[in-house]
Parts: C-alpha cells; sequence; structure tokens
C-alpha cells in the first residue's frame, strides 16, 4: 500500500485541525486530560533508544507499539502486552487514531519525519528523538505544524535537565564573564567513515526490511547498517554531528539565547559522498538578539585548537569567551577562567527551577499544564536545525550565507540538495 502525504493535504488536514474540525477525531489538545489521568500513548521505534524513552512515559496508557523489528522491539511487547503490536505507523494511525493521545518517535534518523508529521497532523502531542529529523526542511515543517496546532512537543535532549548544566546558563546570563563573543562546542570522537558494506546476508525473518529502509534509497540489507551504524552514512544518520550535536549545543543555545544563524562555515577533510566524517570544524555566525550582541559559534568533532592556544585543559566539550573572562563546561559544574581572577567570585543565586523530570515535563503539557516543555520544538526546533546545517556544509563542500526565514543558502549551489532531500517512490511528500 502506498500513502502520500501531500502539500495540499497537509494543509487541508492543519488547517482542520487548527480549527477544531473533526477528522476522524478532534485534535488531542482539544481533549486535554487532566493531570491526574493517563494519556494513551503510542510508541514508534522501541528497541534501543526507544526502549529508554517508553520507560519515561511508562506510568500513562501505552496501547500501540510499533517496530520493525521484532527482535529489537521483543522485551517492550513482553513489558507491555496489552499495547497492539504494528509494523507499519501509517497503519497503526489508521486502525488506532481515536485511542492516541501522544506518540514518541524513536526510529533511525531518516524516518523521524514522516512518522512524526503523521502525528502532529492528526493532533497528537510528540516526542521525538534527537536530531529530530534527517534535514532542515524537514525539521522546519515539524516545528511550524506543530507550533500551530498548539500541540505539546519535546526534542530528546534529555541532559537538559542536568542541575549543572542550568548553573552554567545562570552564570552566562547573569554577566559573570562579561558580554560572550564566542563559543566552542565539541565532540571528542572519531567514529565516521565506516569500511565499505561486503556482506549481504539473508534478511532476518524478525525484520520488515523496506519499512526500515523507508524514504531512503533502495539498499540490500546488511548488518552493517542495522541495526546501529546507519548512523554513520548519509542517507540514514546525521554523523557524530546528529548524535551529539543537539546535547552539546544546547548548552549555548540555552545560554545564548541562540536561533538562527546567518552564515555557516566549514574546514576539514573532504566530505565522503555516503559516509559521515570522522572530524571537522564548523563556524556559525549568529545576529544580535535582544540585550546580547553577535556571537560565532564553534562545532567541532575533534578537539579545537583554541584549547591548546590558549593552555585551557577541561574534560567539558563547551567554552566560552566573554569580555572580562571564560567559562568551561560539560554537563556538569562549570569552571570560571582565568582561576585565579575568579577565586572570589560568588555564584548568582539560582533562578533555573529543576525538572519534573524531562519526559514529565512532556506529559503534563499534554494533559493541560501551561508550562511548555524546556525543549519545545520552538526552542529545539532552530537547534537542530543548526546542527543539521554543518552536515549541509559539509556534504555541500564549503560554507554559505543562510537565509532562514525563507530555508535558502546563498553562494553554493551544491547546499540545496542537502537542506530538502528527495524520498523514494511511495514515500513522496
Amino acid at each position: 500500500m502506498t500513502y502520500k502525504l501531500t502539500r495540499r493535504g497537509l494543509i487541508k488536514t492543519s488547517a482542520a485541525v487548527a480549527a477544531g474540525l473533526k477528522l476522524g477525531l478532534a485534535p488531542a489538545i482539544l481533549r486535554a486530560r487532566g493531570l491526574n489521568e493517563k494519556l494513551n500513548v503510542a510508541c514508534i521505534g522501541i528497541g534501543g533508544q526507544g526502549g529508554y524513552s517508553i520507560g519515561g512515559v511508562s506510568q500513562e496508557n501505552i496501547v500501540a507499539l510499533c517496530d520493525v523489528d521484532d527482535q529489537r522491539a521483543g522485551k517492550q511487547y513482553d513489558k507491555h502486552p496489552s499495547a497492539k503490536k504494528f509494523y507499519d505507523f501509517r497503519k497503526m494511525f489508521d486502525a488506532m487514531e481515536k485511542e492516541i493521545d501522544a506518540v514518541t518517535v524513536c526510529t533511525p534518523d531518516h524516518t523521524h519525519f514522516l512518522p512524526a508529521m503523521w502525528a502532529l497532523q492528526r493532533g497528537k502531542h510528540l516526542y521525538c528523538e534527537k536530531p529530530m529529523a534527517h534535514n532542515v526542511w524537514e525539521v522546519r515543517q515539524m516545528t511550524e505544524l506543530a507550533r500551530k496546532n498548539k500541540l505539546a512537543t519535546q526534542l530528546g535532549v534529555q541532559r537538559h535537565t542536568i542541575k549543572g548544566m542550568h548553573r552554567t546558563v545562570e552564570l552566562i546570563r547573569s554577566g559573570a564573564i562579561g558580554k560572550v563573543t564566542e563559543a566552542y562546542s565539541w565532540v571528542s570522537s572519531t567514529r565516521g567513515m565506516k569500511p565499505d558494506i561486503t556482506k549481504y546476508p539473508p534478511v532476518p525473518d524478525t525484520l520488515k526490511w523496506d519499512l526500515w529502509i523507508g524514504p531512503a534509497p533502495e539498499h540490500k540489507y546488511t548488518p552493517d547498517l542495522c541495526p546501529y551504524n546507519w548512523r554513520f552514512w548519509w542517507n540514514y544518520g546525521t554523523g557524530e554531528g546528529g548524535n551529539w550535536g543537539c546535547h552539546i549545543l544546547d548548552i549555548p543555545f540555552w545560554a545564548l539565547d541562540l536561533q538562527y544563524p546567518t552564515r555557516v562555515d566549514v574546514s576539514g577533510p573532504e566530505a565522503h559522498p555516503t559516509k559521515t566524517p570522522t572530524q571537522f570544524a564548523s563556524k556559525f555566525q549568529f545576529p544580535a538578539r535582544g540585550d546580547r550582541g553577535p556571537v560565532t559559534l564553534h562545532w567541532v568533532q575533534g578537539t579545537p585548537a583554541v584549547l591548546k592556544e590558549k593552555g585551557i585543559k577541561t574534560k567539558g566539550n563547551n567554552l566560552f569567551i566573554g569580555t572580562e573572562g571564560m567559562l568551561s563546561c560539560g554537563f556538569g559544574e562549570p569552571t570560571l577562567l582565568p582561576a585565579d581572577k575568579f577565586k572570589d567570585f560568588k555564584a548568582p543565586p539560582q533562578t533555573i527551577p529543576d525538572s519534573p523530570g524531562f519526559h514529565k515535563e512532556w506529559i503534563l503539557a499534554a494533559k493541560g499544564d501551561k508550562t511548555p516543555p524546556t525543549c519545545n520544538f520552538d526552542y529545539s526546533g532552530p537547534l537542530s536545525e543548526t546542527v543539521l546545517l554543518a552536515n549541509a556544509a559539509i556534504r555541500a563542500g564549503g560554507g554559505f550565507d543562510w537565509d532562514a526565514a525563507n530555508l535558502k543558502a546563498g553562494g553554493n549551489d551544491k547546499a540545496g540538495a542537502f537542506i530538502r532531500e528527495q524520498y523514494r517512490k511511495g514515500w513522496e511528500i
């Protein structure tokens, strides 16, 4: 069976949802449950990280489980025997739309967008794993539709709740190191550039391979892609940038109130056409916003040269450079530099409240609580787009000016193909 998510259908559905019309079911936001009632949750992608996500919502009613791999999903089937089982998310929505309030999507990167949009179209609150989608255009569609339909959303950037990270944000915003003009973020990893694929055994009986491929180009089954190493192939994953970028860049995005850059540049080895890199350096220019001046943000796979240049030793993955000092941090407690200057520094009072729990934020909002989840798509959409812009520049062989309002890359004709990608026949948008 072929399903097509057409622009006309998307607009029609979105308008109807926004107007409160019934499309088989009124939007979930109009049926918001009391805080003491349980949501009916459908979970798409339930092996690996998906199992963690189910654990975060397990106090609710798990009514449907959808996965293409029986072996990977088996533990969750055993834990939730009353949930209905599906291989294809489209058939799940066709059969159970009236029974679902909220959806979690924890599939590989290349299959985030389609089930997420089916959920948002139907007025379902959405929890989605990072980096939200596979390309910038997809992220923007999800962000705008969630906002239009007033749905509770949360991106899986779970470290956002760590108290040490909160203290970093408070320090930066208090002006402890003056006006921040530059920030470095990095992941110390050399993963990427996997060996060429040579193994093509039969597809396991437990795996629906065609559904796993989804909108990506057709490919023979290989264990070199599934269940994990898809992450390091451009057609399916987003490399260490997508894997760690949303976690690590969450810190400067939050602390500096970043949104959309106006320029992205990259350097490093020439990009491979199908494999993600083992190292790269990217640089974004963010315009002034509010009381903050312009900021240059560096996002690096490897170790930034600035650490050696400034003689900084840190176990963290972020360095903020301000007019009155520097701050280094990971997800734990931050360090102000130079140490002698800040030895008598008194930290500002705590202003960021502790989270009730990362999944709990989303659940409460889906039930009608007025406090939005901290990583809702209006915040985490621009964060995801920035990570994916770096990948687009890497694949396009160079930087470009960025017109965020129109999703246009200026000065690099190759970049557009990676801002919005094509889908294989039967999965067209």
